[in-house]
């Protein structure tokens, strides 16, 4: 899988869900502090990681900041985008089955290493819902 990931510092587990992401077998897209030469604040580097899932270029993101809460907020400003800030495995498998989240946004200053590999674990083995209230509430996103 393509997975695009934005950072806007080094700081927490910002270099680790990198390295962890490709050592899953994911190749990565970096974007803002973990890229080449691109701004790093979050509000750009979360939004290009968004563009390149609603644009078809990435399956789908990773964004952090310091508490995960910029990089989610910006990625959902990008119109196809459904992030969900996970600080727990729990949350990671609700967010991928209830709401058919295409973004994790992820504290850099919470997510611990071994958090990060439960996070991931429930992200990457959750399957959205074929509920139809929980399809109905995901197409409805599209139109509000």
């Amino acid at each position: 899988m393509r997975i695009s990931v934005a950072a806007d510092s080094k700081d927490g587990v910002a270099e680790r869900v990198v390295a962890e992401l490709r050592r899953r077998g994911h190749e990565v897209v970096a974007h803002g502090a973990l890229g080449d030469g691109e701004r790093a604040d979050w509000a750009w580097a979360c939004e290009l990681a968004a563009r390149d899932v609603s644009e078809g270029r990435a399956d789908q993101a990773v964004v952090c900041c310091w508490t995960g809460t910029g990089a989610s907020i910006a990625a959902n400003k990008v119109p196809g985008v459904r992030a969900a800030l996970c600080v727990d495995a729990y949350t990671a498998d609700g967010a991928r089955t209830w709401n058919d989240a295409n973004v994790l946004a992820l504290s850099l200053r919470l997510t611990s290493d071994v958090v990060l590999g439960e996070i991931f674990d429930a992200w990457f083995e959750g399957r959205p819902s074929t509920d139809a209230a929980d399809m109905a509430n995901v197409s409805h996103l599209d139109e509000i």
